[in-house]
C-alpha cells in the first residue's frame, strides 16, 4: 500500500475528511434552491414510513437531501476503505451506516451481504428508513434483486429517489458519480412506491426488479429535466460527456 493510501486510510484522517465532506454537503443543501416533485411527496410517503429509499450508485453524495429532519435513517455502505470514509460522513449527517454490499459472484459472507441484510431488516423493524443503491457494484444502473428481496421480506415499500443540482461535478467513474456545487438550483424527485408481496414468486420478483429499474431511470430523467439539464449517466446520454464536467445554473 502506498504512502498516500496509508495516510488516507488512517482513522484520524478519515474522521477529518468525513467531517469536511459532511459540512460541504450541508453548504450545498443550504445554498441551492430545491424543488420537489411531486409537491406533496412527503404527505404521500410519510404515512408509509419506514420505507426503502432506492438510488443509483453515484448518487450517494446527494440522496440524504431528500430526508426529512424527523426521519431516522440508515444507509447500506460497503466494507471497503472508501466505505469507511462514507460511513463517517453519513454519521455527521445524522445517518447510521450498515456495513456490507452485494457479492456479484464473490463470497457473500466476505462482502457482508448476509449480515447487511439482517441489519437492514432490523433497521426497518425499528422504524428506520433504509437507503441503498439498487444496482450492484460495477454494473451501473442495472437493478439487482437485493433491494427487491429486502422489500419482500420486510413488507416495506421501495421509493425510488433522485436528487440533482444544476451546478455540479460529474465524474468519469463506472457509476457516473455526481456531487453538487453551491449556489445553484436543485430538484428532488420521488417515484411511486413499489410494493413486493411476501409470497411473491420468481417471476413477480423479476417484474418488481424491472419496475424499480425503470422508475429510477424515470425519476433521474425527470430531475435533470427540472433543472434544464441532461442525465450524464442515463442510458440515453451521449458518450461525448467529458471526464469532469461543470454545469452552470
Amino acid at each position: 500500500m502506498g504512502l498516500v493510501k496509508r495516510i488516507t486510510r488512517s482513522r484520524k484522517v478519515q474522521e477529518a475528511l468525513g467531517l469536511m465532506v459532511a459540512r460541504y454537503l450541508e453548504l450545498v443543501r443550504r445554498t441551492n434552491r430545491f424543488v420537489m416533485e411531486p409537491a406533496d411527496a412527503y404527505e404521500r410517503i410519510g404515512p408509509m414510513m419506514p420505507v426503502i429509499a432506492a438510488m443509483w450508485h453515484g448518487q450517494h453524495f446527494m440522496i440524504h437531501f431528500a430526508k426529512r429532519p424527523q426521519d431516522r435513517a440508515a444507509s447500506l455502505v460497503s466494507r471497503s476503505g472508501d466505505g469507511e470514509f462514507n460511513a463517517i460522513a453519513l454519521r455527521h449527517l445524522g445517518i447510521r451506516a450498515i456495513r456490507g454490499s452485494g457479492a456479484r459472484g464473490r463470497d457473500v459472507r466476505k462482502k457482508g451481504g448476509v449480515s447487511a441484510m439482517r441489519g437492514m431488516l432490523r433497521a426497518l423493524a425499528q422504524g428506520e428508513m433504509v437507503v441503498m443503491t439498487a444496482d450492484i457494484p460495477k454494473v451501473a444502473r442495472v437493478c439487482g434483486d437485493g433491494i427487491v428481496i429486502l422489500a419482500q421480506i420486510s413488507g416495506r415499500p421501495i421509493v425510488p429517489v433522485a436528487v440533482v443540482t444544476s451546478r455540479r461535478r460529474d465524474f468519469d467513474s463506472w457509476d457516473k458519480a455526481s456531487i453538487g456545487l453551491p449556489f445553484g438550483r436543485g430538484a428532488m424527485v420521488l417515484g411511486d412506491p413499489i410494493h413486493v408481496a411476501r409470497d411473491a414468486d420468481a417471476a413477480t420478483i423479476e417484474a418488481a426488479r424491472q419496475t424499480v429499474e425503470r422508475e429510477l431511470d424515470r425519476v433521474h430523467e425527470r430531475a435533470y429535466a427540472l433543472i434544464g439539464s441532461r442525465d450524464p449517466g442515463g442510458k440515453a446520454a451521449s458518450r461525448s460527456v467529458g471526464p469532469v464536467e461543470r454545469l452552470s445554473p
